[in-house]
């Protein structure tokens, strides 16, 4: 992928959504996060901006200031 990424681990802790990362992967594992409407069990998946990222009724847009 040579679009600048975040993974998606990594994005729920930054958005304090998960302390640890123990804790992203039980709940993306859990089926309770979903990437552009579409459920995601991937904890690496990578993310670009402008990707959504529900979780429990929320969802948050990825930003060009988050991904690397």
């Amino acid at each position: 992928m040579d679009k600048p990424y975040i993974e998606l681990n990594s994005f729920l802790k930054i958005k304090n959504l998960a302390t640890t990362g123990g804790q992203a992967k039980i709940l993306i594992r859990s089926e309770k996060v979903l990437v552009n409407g579409i459920v995601e069990t991937r904890n690496r998946r990578k993310l670009v901006a402008g990707d959504k990222v529900t979780i429990e009724n929320k969802t948050l847009v990825v930003e060009e200031a988050v991904v690397r």
